[in-house]
């Protein structure tokens, strides 16, 4: 009897055409604990993608997830290994090291970012691209310079002013976002050579984009904010070098977009007085400011007692765009103010005058102070009348 059963069981697994007794084991949909592991990372580049920076503390209780668990993975070696070709963004490398000199900055170049030779930190290759993430405006990525040679030898320039001091390192402020200038950033010397697109956002934000190169041969076109949030947080901005020319200087004080106007001149006057208690006076110079051109501000020096009744030559003129220049011309009087000329003039009526807009003070000084003004440093500072120098409070 058994074996008759047996029977029919063979015939009807033997006899299905249509395959219905093949019954194969149903595949989970469940992720592994790698593919767990890979999909959090990519929430945190994602992240970073997003807001071009990491996640913080205090900033509400989705981000402080994030900011933990890439705090933990920082801490783990093994999942950081494991997680190496997606870190895109160099998220897992993070070593926070104090930086307290020009030595410091230069110094801390642990992947070798210096070595303009070497461009393989920037070739990407593995990968993979971040499935279903937000929708997010173009991210900039360097790439090889393919003209660095017109570059190489001004960042070489930059480096021996900073040694020999005729450039200095200062805090970053976005008013030194203009064309044409350098910075630090994460420690690696940045040329900023093109600003463009550069509009005011609704918050009355400045964004848009612009070009940098970088002194280890890459190059990238980057959000204006982007290049801004990474000075604030890691960077510097270097200072025009003491030997640029001042008109030059004058001309990219400030940020210029086709929607700004200009609020006037300050400008910088030495006098031509034949007047002996005025012509030994060494470093004596007008520092003064005018809504309209300065040259048509001075035709009538000669009569005029704030001129010293005297011509006077034009040293140095600032284009004032994005500020009061009201307000700058004060500051700077101020600044001075315990050097400014003490001397009586008499006009073309016979009446007794005592211009307050002469100070004794040395060229460069006087223009250093400027820039100290506009980048917001000269809180730090005050002027030495005696050793006629800057010095700091």
């Amino acid at each position: 009897m058994q074996t008759d059963k047996d029977k029919i069981l063979d015939e009807i697994f033997s006899n299905d055409p249509f395959g219905l007794l093949n019954v194969k084991p149903s595949s989970t949909t469940a992720r592994t604990a790698d593919e767990r592991l890979v999909a959090s990372f990519q929430e945190l580049s994602a992240f970073y993608e997003k807001n071009n920076r990491e996640p913080e503390l205090g900033k509400g209780p989705q981000e402080h997830m994030l900011y933990s668990r890439l705090k933990n993975l920082r801490e783990d070696k093994e999942k950081s290994e494991s997680l190496k070709q997606y870190d895109t963004y160099g998220l897992l490398n993070f070593v926070k090291k104090e930086i307290n000199s020009l030595d410091d900055i230069l110094g801390d170049d642990t992947f070798g970012l210096l070595d303009a030779e070497d461009n393989s930190l920037f070739e990407f290759k593995h990968v993979k691209s971040i499935k279903d993430r937000e929708s997010t405006d173009f991210v900039a990525r360097r790439k090889p310079c393919k003209d660095f040679n017109k570059y190489e030898q001004k960042f070489k320039d930059v480096h021996a002013d900073l040694k020999a001091g005729k450039r200095q390192l200062v805090k970053f402020n976005e008013q030194n976002m203009q064309e044409n200038t350098y910075f630090i950033l994460n420690g690696m010397l940045v040329f900023l050579e093109k600003i463009y697109n550069v509009k005011k956002d609704k918050n009355s934000k400045l964004d848009g984009r612009i070009y940098c190169v970088f002194e280890n041969g890459t190059e990238s076109k980057m959000l204006y904010r982007s290049l801004g949030k990474g000075l604030y947080e890691n960077g510097f901005a270097v200072s025009h070098s003491s030997e640029t020319n001042e008109k030059v200087l004058a001309e990219n004080a400030n940020l210029i977009t086709d929607e700004d106007q200009e609020a006037g001149y300050i400008y910088i006057l030495k006098s031509k007085s034949t007047h002996s208690e005025i012509q030994n006076i060494n470093n004596l110079y007008k520092i003064g400011y005018s809504e309209i051109e300065v040259e048509q501000r001075i035709k009538n020096a000669e009569k005029e007692p704030t001129y010293l009744m005297a011509a006077v030559e034009v040293v140095s003129i600032f284009k004032c765009y994005n500020m009061n220049p009201q307000k700058l011309e004060k500051m700077l009087h101020n600044f001075f103010g315990n050097s400014c000329l003490s001397i009586d003039v008499t006009d073309n009526n016979g009446q007794r005058h005592t211009p307050r807009e002469w100070f004794i003070a040395p060229l460069n000084v006087i223009t250093e102070t400027i820039h100290l003004i506009i980048n917001g440093e000269i809180l730090k500072y005050r002027f030495d009348s005696d050793k006629k120098e800057i010095i700091l409070k």
